[in-house]
């Protein structure tokens, strides 16, 4: 069986651009250690407004940059930014925008209150990101999201993006951490989610409000692979994923993981590919 030699990462965070976190340790070095395992990779994250952009050498790619997105009826200009860490040999592409993310923190503001428009913000880079990889040329066999930001990703890429050269063989793999978010999405949110090529019937049980747990499930709908990231998370999201038939991997200690992850990659590619030869 051929072998998926192609992974893209799309990721909430990434040090050194911002805080060490379990998830940011993880955006860090599991692309190097899948690209030192012989894969070729491609990483995304959203250029948060506390990433210090001349300190970490980012700059703009215009031949990528200058679509708009329209979400809820406004245009919303993609900008994309690249910068290497040098001692990985990787590169990192970053999603911008000056409404979503120029002098905004993460996911909440300084005083820890989640923003608003973390809904559209999740729209925003998901779409960012695929656009991207189009515009790139680039077919990854196999897409591994990280963080609830990138909930949406296995949605579009299965829906809206079905077609698309890119991603017509991806295979999707999904990440569940500890890192959540307290609040619920705002009451528009399947509406501002939908895309040519999605439909209501598309988002299943969805109900609003949506909260973390009914976000990570839909995630869960549209993947091929999940996998259990953090030591502690919501039990119900991964119970979900094994009723659904789901490929699962089981926490992993941080010596095990990129081996574990390297392997699971070629399990959840193997199972889609017998299944389509049946």
């Amino acid at each position: 069986m051929t072998k998926a030699n192609k992974v893209l990462f799309i990721t909430q965070e990434i040090t050194p651009y911002v805080s060490e976190s379990e998830m940011a340790n993880i955006g860090r070095n599991l692309p190097q250690a899948i690209q030192e395992k012989g894969r070729e990779i491609r990483t995304f994250m959203p250029k948060w407004g506390n990433i210090n952009e001349r300190r970490n050498q980012l700059h703009e790619v215009i031949r990528l940059s200058g679509m708009n997105l329209i979400i809820d009826d406004t245009d919303h200009p993609l900008i994309i930014k690249v910068a290497s860490i040098q001692s990985a040999r990787m590169q990192v592409y970053f999603i911008d925008n000056d409404d979503y993310f120029q002098n905004r923190m993460q996911t909440a503001d300084e005083n820890g209150i989640e923003y608003e428009d973390n809904d559209s913000r999740a729209i925003f880079y998901a779409r960012g990101v695929l656009e991207t990889v189009k515009k790139l040329r680039w077919c990854p066999d196999v897409i591994h999201c990280h963080g609830w930001m990138t909930a949406l990703a296995p949605l579009y890429i299965k829906k809206a993006y079905k077609d698309e050269p890119s991603f017509r063989d991806a295979k999707v793999v999904f990440s569940v951490y500890e890192d959540d978010f307290k609040s619920t999405l705002s009451d528009d949110f399947a509406t501002k989610l939908m895309l040519k090529g999605i439909s209501k019937k598309d988002l299943g049980d969805l109900k609003e409000p949506v909260d973390y747990a009914a976000l990570c499930k839909l995630a869960v709908d549209y993947s091929d692979g999940v996998i259990q990231n953090s030591e502690k998370v919501d039990e119900s999201i991964i119970e979900y994923a094994r009723q659904s038939g789901k490929l699962v991997l089981d926490y992993q200690n941080p010596e095990n993981y990129a081996d574990a992850c390297n392997e699971f990659y070629d399990q959840v590619w193997d199972a889609t590919a017998n299944e389509k030869e049946e």
